[in-house]
């Protein structure tokens, strides 16, 4: 279940290995009522459930100010002369010339942030001792029911002795606060990132934890006995309790999956390089997949502000969570496009959502949004989502208008522009996770899903000039697809921080040793037989007085460590420094929990079945024309369509310009070959 800014996607695999799927409105007041709404659109009992998965936007809703998300009252527990870490942060500033430019607030205010005495030395070593009674002073004037406590202590990576002790004697002073620990979320050194880390942590849990008990409750007293699972930002599930205890994990867990999907369907079909490319009803996100493995960041910044698809680095609140390599826009179905005081037409930030949606969903929207431009370029069909939303042609022609009036010119024009303009703005994602990492996007397929996906992703390769186009099955649904063939993902890691010349091959086994057996016991815990998990050694090294890291596997001695940080630094900034001193700083162990994949059955159908319409259709390159119109459920494999022609799928809509061919693949995926 993916639940989005718009609709809420379902698939489910029955036993027999059918698949089901469906759309369904988001509700934004409680998610967890549109759940149900799909779960009854597919008729899928929960009595009758062995495994549910869930992908969800509440995280960065929190974090973006949606109303009706109210953050909690939350306070930090730092060293003494420490309280202003959360607000210094890091010297990049997002507008380095602008004079009037204010950092984001700090999710913890100052009133509320809390030094005491106690120190601990980055080896370790105790400096100063506690004073535990200063604690009692805090909890004596902050407590109260729903406080958030953060604790946040210098160098507790090395020890965390001093966070242990000030967390036990809090809860003893005020129990029903929650309170999470730096050492808990992110063991390692850096303190602001570390705080940062934490303190979203601290925020997003009773949010996090009220939304998955009630999802929980609402599907146990329907009969589920099954297991709840939730998407992580990583790309793998985890259980209930893991979520909880670090929610900032899964913060972007709906965009991953769509990303988790494309991989599956990239080894599936033989694909060595593709770039996921989903545009839904909010946003539109890509993510590049390189020999079927997503690419990975170890750092990003959430609740900032994007410019071209990049979260601009300083103007948001920073994580360091393992997190899919992704480039969001705001370039969805939904995205309102407006004209700004200098006249010129814009599309986004903003969205209609699922309430009231675009104008011509018929619900109270009056903002002309990209699908509505669509609709007046009769790229879209009468009707979405299986019939559930009737698309009324004259709501959208009116909301045109009035950005048409504007502009100086007519409807047509004005929707031409939208569109036009919505395919720039996901052009710059795109060439974000390909051009910026260093990859050629012409040497990249291109996998289109969402519900809007497909429409535009044609248009949108021959501007990127990519020779090729795959709409997958299920393209509607394919984030949810996903969340099924995803697999169990945490990352473990211990704290070093000293140069590998002081390090013994020894010593590094005792600690992956350790770490393996948390990792085996996580996995155990979440139902993963011991057969099914794999586990991968990682390390993080750095040139000495350098402060960012590289990450990359473990080869079982020191020497080769050494060996293999100075050829990484090589492919990633071009040089190394052999005669410089290398820094270890923290090792660490991915490990994966193997769940079986559904098996995607080869697409049916006969040609005798086809339906087959034309229709007059814009196409940006040359003008109206008429195109064929194609029932996908009816389509046969090896099946071939010239463009112009428009393919109807039960939950999104392929065009296919002119000058392009598609062709039916035997998974019933769209190969379009973009020049024809």
């Amino acid at each position: 279940m993916d639940v989005g800014g718009t609709f809420t996607d379902i698939v489910a695999l029955s036993e027999d290995g059918e698949l089901l799927h469906a759309k369904v409105l988001t509700v934004p007041q409680d998610p967890v009522i549109g759940i149900l709404k799909a779960l009854e659109a597919v008729e899928a009992q929960p009595s009758k459930l062995t495994v549910f998965i869930n992908a969800t936007t509440l995280g960065t809703n929190l974090l973006f100010g949606q109303i009706g998300l109210e953050r909690p009252s939350a306070i930090l527990i730092t060293n003494r002369g420490f309280e202003d870490v959360l607000e210094i942060g890091r010297q990049n500033r997002p507008s380095l010339y602008d004079l009037f430019f204010e950092k984001p607030e700090p999710l913890i205010p100052r009133h509320k942030r809390y030094g005491i005495s106690g120190r601990i030395l980055h080896t370790g070593e105790v400096l100063e001792e506690l004073n535990l009674s200063e604690v009692d002073e805090i909890a004596l004037k902050e407590c109260r029911e729903g406080l958030v406590v953060v604790i946040v202590l210098l160098h507790s990576y090395a020890n965390p002795a001093h966070e242990i002790a000030v967390k036990k004697r809090f809860q003893a002073r005020c129990p029903k606060a929650v309170v999470v620990a730096s050492h808990e979320v992110d063991p390692l050194p850096m303190e602001f990132e570390r705080t940062s880390t934490t303190v979203v942590n601290g925020i997003l849990k009773p949010l996090v934890t009220a939304y998955l008990e009630s999802l929980e409750k609402k599907l146990r007293a329907k009969g589920f006995k099954g297991v709840l699972l939730v998407m992580q930002s990583s790309g793998g599930v985890a259980s209930q309790e893991e979520v909880v205890r670090i929610p900032a994990s899964v913060i972007e867990s709906g965009p991953a999956a769509g990303a988790v999907a494309t991989a599956f369907f990239s080894r599936l079909t033989g694909i060595d390089r593709a770039v996921g490319f989903d545009m839904g009803g909010t946003t539109a996100k890509a993510s590049s997949i390189v020999s079927g493995r997503p690419l990975f960041t170890d750092y990003y910044e959430v609740g900032g502000k994007v410019h071209a698809g990049r979260i601009v680095a300083g103007s948001g609140y920073p994580l360091r969570l393992p997190h899919i390599d992704l480039a969001e826009v705001s370039a969805g179905g939904g995205t309102i496009a407006w004209v700004d005081r200098g006249g010129s037409l814009r599309v986004g930030p903003l969205s209609a959502g699922s309430e009231p949606g675009p104008a011509c969903y018929g619900r109270g929207g009056k903002h002309a949004t990209v699908t509505d431009a669509n609709l007046v370029l009769n790229r879209l069909p009468e009707e979405l989502a299986r019939g559930q939303i009737k698309l009324k042609r004259e709501l959208a022609r009116e909301a045109i208008n009035r950005i048409a009036r504007e502009l100086g010119v007519d409807a047509i024009d004005a929707s031409i522009g939208i569109v036009q303009l919505a395919n720039t703005i996901m052009a710059r994602a795109v060439r974000l996770v390909t051009v910026e990492r260093g990859f050629d996007p012409r040497e990249f397929c291109l996998v289109a899903f969402g519900g809007a996906g497909p429409l535009h992703a044609v248009e949108l390769a021959r501007e990127l000039e990519v020779n090729e186009v795959i709409v997958p099955p299920l393209p509607g649904v394919f984030s949810a697809l996903g969340l099924l063939v995803s697999d169990y993902l945490h990352y473990f890691t211990k704290p070093i921080v000293r140069l590998a010349s002081e390090l013994d091959t020894e010593e590094l086994e005792r600690g992956f040793l350790e770490l393996e057996a948390t990792a085996v016991k996580t996995l155990k815990r979440e139902g993963v037989d011991e057969n099914r998990i794999l586990l991968r050694r990682v390390v993080e090294a750095r040139y000495r007085g350098q402060s960012f890291t590289l990450k990359f596997t473990y080869r079982n001695s020191i020497s080769a460590l050494v060996e293999d940080f100075h050829r990484e630094h090589e492919a990633r900034y071009g040089y190394s420094s052999p005669g410089e001193s290398v820094d270890v700083v923290s090792i660490g162990v991915e490990a994966v929990g193997v769940n079986p994949k559904p098996k995607i059955k080869k697409k049916t159908g006969s040609v005798k079945a086809l339906r087959q319409v034309e229709r007059e259709v814009y196409d940006l390159a040359s003008g109206w024309v008429k195109a064929e119109v194609y029932d996908y459920d009816s389509l046969p494999p090896g099946f071939e369509i010239e463009g112009p022609a428009i393919i109807e799928h039960p939950d999104s809509t392929t065009y296919i310009p002119v000058g392009s061919k598609a062709l039916v693949g035997q998974y019933g995926e769209v190969r379009v070959s973009v020049r024809g």
